[in-house]
């Protein structure tokens, strides 16, 4: 798992995962688990499931890079405590899973909560076989 920053301006957690290095044979597979992780959770609550390959396909302008099969999203909350409304421009949560072919990379914004990074960041971990 990698720390890097996107763009000059996202912390963003990232793990790539040769195929040969999971029991999961596609994003699909990948977004069951973490909606298993999610719902097991005490704190978290799944939302959504959002294919931003098929979203970002179906634009008349829109741009895939071409190593790119498949794109998804899990989001889902930790929000325990709402101390200000701010707070809330910083959730929810999302997990991106993409398939380029040979590998799968898996990443996450930073949260400021670091129990939520935690979590976040065994689940990616546990993808390994």
């Amino acid at each position: 798992m990698k720390q890097i920053t996107l763009m000059e301006k996202y912390p963003l957690f990232t793990l790539e995962l040769n195929k040969n290095e999971t029991n999961y044979k596609n994003v699909d597979e990948i977004i069951a688990y973490f909606k298993e992780k999610i719902e097991a959770h005490p704190v978290a609550t799944y939302i959504a499931t959002f294919d931003h390959y098929a979203h970002t396909k179906s634009l008349a302008d829109g741009q895939i890079n071409p190593d790119i099969q498949a794109a998804k999203n899990i989001v889902f909350c930790f929000g325990k405590e709402l101390p200000k409304p701010e707070v809330m421009g910083v959730r929810p949560r999302s997990i991106g899973v993409a398939d380029l072919g040979e590998k799968f990379v898996i990443s996450f914004l930073e949260a400021p909560n670091p129990t939520a990074n935690a979590a976040m960041e065994e689940w990616a971990k546990g993808l390994r076989a």
